[in-house]
C-alpha cells in the first residue's frame, strides 16, 4: 500500500520593487519567513481641547495610522551550495543582499544623467524616485512601504569573503493613500489592504455578538 503524505502549503513572505525604468520587478522572496514580526500603528487624530484645539477635532481623523514594521530575516546558501549552484559558489549571498539594498538606492544611470545635466547648466535637477515597494506577508497584507531602516550581520563568510550566511533586519513604514498620489498603483494597494482589515473587524466583531446579547458584556 503506498501512503502519500502531505503538509501545508506553507507561503513565503517577500518584498516586491516596481520600477517603471525597470520592466522586471526586483523580487525578494524570503528562504525563511521570521518567527516573529513587530507592528505599530501610530494614530493621527485632531488636537485636544487640552492642547489647544477645538474639541471638536478630537475625535476627528487627520488620515490614515502611520504603521511600522519591523522583521529579521536570515539569508544563507547552504543548500545552493550542496547542489553545486555556481552562482552561489561564486559569490554567496551577495546577489541576494544586493537586490534588498538597491530599494535605498537610485539608479546608477538616473545619478550619472543626473550629474551631466549639473554640467550642462540645468538649473533644476530632477531627483530620482525611488521604486514602489510591496511587503507581502500573507494574502491579506499586501503593502506599499518604504525601507526606514537596514542592517545586516553578516554571520559566516567563504574563503573569498563571500557572505554565506546573514541576518537581516527591515524596518519598513506602511505608504497609504495619504502619502501617494491617486495614480499610483500603491494608492490601490493600501485601500485594498484596509478593506480586507474591514471585512476581517466585521468578522472578528460578529463572533463576540454573543457575549454582548447575553449580557456577559457591559458598556454602561
Amino acid at each position: 500500500m503506498v501512503t502519500f503524505k502531505r503538509g501545508p502549503r506553507i507561503l513565503k513572505g517577500a518584498i516586491v520593487g516596481l520600477d517603471v525604468f525597470n520592466p522586471v520587478a526586483s523580487v525578494i522572496v524570503f528562504q525563511y519567513n521570521p518567527e516573529s514580526l513587530s507592528r505599530s500603528l501610530d494614530p493621527q487624530l485632531g488636537s485636544t481641547g487640552e492642547s489647544g484645539g477645538s474639541r471638536v477635532e478630537a475625535l476627528r481623523f487627520k488620515g490614515a495610522p502611520i504603521e511600522t514594521i519591523n522583521a529579521e530575516i536570515i539569508v544563507d546558501a547552504y543548500d545552493q551550495l550542496e547542489e553545486g549552484d555556481t552562482t552561489a559558489l561564486q559569490f554567496g549571498i551577495n546577489p541576494k543582499l544586493a537586490a534588498l539594498e538597491l530599494l535605498v538606492y537610485p539608479k546608477s544611470a538616473l545619478v550619472i544623467a543626473n550629474a551631466a545635466l549639473s554640467l550642462l547648466g540645468t538649473v533644476e535637477v530632477v531627483p530620482p524616485q525611488a521604486p514602489l515597494t510591496l511587503f507581502s506577508w500573507g494574502p491579506q497584507r499586501v503593502v506599499p512601504v518604504s525601507l526606514s531602516s537596514y542592517s545586516v550581520t553578516e554571520e559566516y563568510h567563504d574563503a573569498n569573503l563571500n557572505p554565506i550566511r546573514a541576518r537581516v533586519s527591515l524596518g519598513m513604514r506602511v505608504l497609504t493613500y495619504d502619502d501617494l498620489s491617486l495614480t499610483n498603483p500603491g494608492y490601490g494597494i493600501f485601500l485594498a489592504y484596509q478593506v480586507m482589515k474591514e471585512t476581517l473587524a466585521v468578522l472578528g466583531s460578529a463572533e463576540n455578538l454573543n457575549a454582548l446579547a447575553d449580557g456577559s458584556v457591559s458598556l454602561f
